[in-house]
């Protein structure tokens, strides 16, 4: 079905959220131009209520709005756009337009788990994840183990920046296990939330 441009006066509210947090980052509006416009750039682009034209969001600080997914409501009359932002969202300088700091904290593992299944979907030569997934499950479970003894040793010494970095690496190759096996982070939270309760 066609956006209902119409029912807003020609406008649509547009959600912008960060694709990686999830956080919201701000609400614009959005013409057919906007619109065609921020698909042809990359770029969110709103229609200016108040300048009246199209407004380009950075257009004037940089802090763009990369567009990664645009997504239409069932009424087809609001939408919902994931960028990645590249600097504080509002103009007073805050993360997002409601005052809320946009952290990746945990989200980020989600993004990450949607790339490693990517990987094993759509695998190519370069990558260092897609030859894991090459070299089954055996090697990838191997490399899981490998990865727990470095984090053992490196807790017993005084080093945070190694213990740290071995222990990405640790949550790297066991994402990459559970991918590999079919499964995602987030049913390992499911058995985390069952032991909870």
């Amino acid at each position: 079905m066609a956006l209902d441009f119409e029912k807003g006066g020609g406008l649509l509210p547009a959600i912008i959220q960060d694709d990686t947090t999830g956080k919201v980052l701000m609400l614009g509006y959005m013409n057919a131009e906007s619109l065609e416009k921020t698909k042809e750039t990359g770029k969110v682009t709103f229609y200016s209520r108040s300048k009246n034209r199209l407004w380009t969001k950075g257009e004037t600080s940089n802090n763009f709005l990369i567009v990664r997914s645009i997504l239409e409501d069932c009424d087809n009359d609001t939408l919902l756009i994931k960028a990645d932002p590249q600097g504080p969202t509002c103009h007073t300088g805050s993360d997002t337009c409601f005052d809320e700091i946009n952290k990746g904290g945990i989200s980020f593992l989600d993004h990450l788990m949607a790339t490693i299944e990517d990987r094993r979907d759509n695998p190519s030569d370069e990558s260092y994840t897609a030859s894991l997934f090459k070299k089954g499950v055996n090697k990838v479970a191997q490399k899981v183990g490998e990865e727990a003894v470095e984090v053992v040793i490196e807790a017993k010494d005084d080093n945070d920046e190694l213990f740290l970095n071995e222990s990405a690496d640790l949550l790297f190759h066991l994402m990459v296990l559970l991918a590999h096996k079919g499964y995602k982070l987030e049913d390992v939270v499911k058995v985390l939330e069952g032991r909870h309760k």
